[in-house]
């Protein structure tokens, strides 16, 4: 585990502890006022926005949705992203595939206003472009956003394909 993952580990604890304390005591860490947290249906929704991004095709775009320190363990290579160079070079050779995404279980935890957790299982329909044969690859996910400059962004997202599939 490097340095950098301990650390957003470690934070991401730290802020679960302040959310169950500021709700335990009834008090905000910023007092009075403190940003509306984000339902469920909201956080779902950045996947949704996500999967279609994929269809366009344009791993720009996909990149788009990953802050600039994300970290991408990715459902079809070994290698890990972490930039937007790397996570980019992922999408321009995934997105060849034409994904399209369907969640089968989400877990979402809303840890503050500014970040939320969705894990759970999905798939991918992929189809191959020599060939147009399509395949089916079943996978668990985990994707942690962040609010940032009021724009909700990926800062971790893991996929790896099922071990029984």
């Amino acid at each position: 585990m490097t340095r950098k993952t301990r650390i957003r580990a470690a934070l991401v604890t730290a802020t679960a502890l302040v959310t169950a304390a500021t709700v335990t005591v009834g008090v905000s860490a910023a007092g009075a006022e403190q940003s509306k947290k984000p339902t469920k249906k909201e956080i779902a929704a950045l996947f949704d926005g996500w999967n279609k991004t994929l269809r366009t095709g344009a791993p720009e775009k996909v990149t788009d949705r990953y802050a600039d320190d994300a970290v991408l363990l990715p459902t079809v290579s070994n290698k890990v992203r972490t930039n937007h160079a790397e996570i980019e070079d992922y999408f321009d050779h995934f997105l060849l595939n034409k994904p399209v995404g369907k969640k089968i279980k989400s877990y979402i935890n809303i840890l503050d206003a500014d970040s939320a957790i969705d894990a759970g299982s999905y798939y991918f329909i992929l189809t191959d472009p020599k060939t147009g044969e399509k395949k089916r690859v079943d996978a668990r996910y985990t994707y942690e956003y962040e609010k940032r400059g009021g724009k909700w962004l990926i800062v971790n997202h893991h996929s790896s394909m099922m071990p029984e599939g």
